[in-house]
């Protein structure tokens, strides 16, 4: 039976998909890595020349950013094994800061360390395949400030989990909930761009969506409920 951990991860990876500072840009990195144009995605030119270019590209790109986002998530697992014995101290102050994120994601008030976007971009993208793969990585890298608060949750997570095996496939799942819909996305990019104009309309209810359930996530781990529930499902 998967672990309900798992579908809080892919949930996240999800919600970082839609959050404000992702979401309005995907177009422009599938166009990006892809090279290819919207032009070439709307008409009935070279169909599979196309479809083969967004496939391979976004896969690239998709695994770049999750080998930074998971190797994120074993460094967090190993330094909680660590500091196994202060594994309580670790579970309440971690609960305390998911509760802090998602109270700062729902616009209760505003951080101002959280609020700089430390962003930085590949102003060329090198060429070929690897070139893909290298933009996800530097993608991962500088969007961390603006997904910061739900990724790091997940990473606080991975730091109380009680073997690397269950911290890794935490930011696994996290990996995926962020690159799935990017990838259905890259396919379906044309038609997608009506959608994403209706979506935006509704970037700030996703976000107090998004903050609300990272608070509840951080109540259960502050009131060490959060693995007592999860121990009830799997079983």
């Amino acid at each position: 039976m998967i672990k309900p951990s798992i579908y809080i991860a892919f949930t996240a990876g999800v919600l970082s998909f839609f959050s404000p500072c992702v979401f309005p840009l995907i177009p422009s990195y599938i166009i990006y890595i892809t090279g290819i144009t919207l032009k070439d995605f709307s008409e009935s030119g070279d169909r599979g020349r196309v479809r083969k270019e967004t496939v391979v590209n976004s896969l690239l790109f998709i695994f770049g950013f999750s080998l930074v986002f998971v190797s994120l998530g074993a460094a967090a697992s190993l330094i909680g094994q660590l500091l196994f014995q202060y594994r309580d101290v670790i579970r309440i102050v971690g609960g305390v800061i998911i509760i802090i994120f998602g109270l700062y994601i729902t616009g209760a008030f505003r951080l101002s360390f959280l609020d700089l976007e430390r962003r930085f971009h590949l102003k060329v993208k090198p060429a070929g395949y690897f070139g893909s793969f290298l933009v996800g990585i530097t993608f991962a890298a500088a969007w961390i400030p603006c997904i910061g608060p739900i990724l790091g949750s997940i990473l606080i997570l991975a730091g109380t989990t009680r073997t690397l095996h269950s911290g890794i496939s935490l930011l696994i799942f996290y990996s995926l909930g962020l690159g799935l819909p990017f990838f259905i996305t890259s396919l379906v990019l044309n038609s997608a761009l009506v959608y994403f104009k209706r979506i935006e309309k509704y970037m700030g209810l996703i976000a107090k969506i998004s903050g609300i359930f990272l608070a509840l996530i951080g109540i259960l781990l502050l009131t060490n409920h959060f693995q007592s529930i999860i121990t009830y499902l799997t079983f």
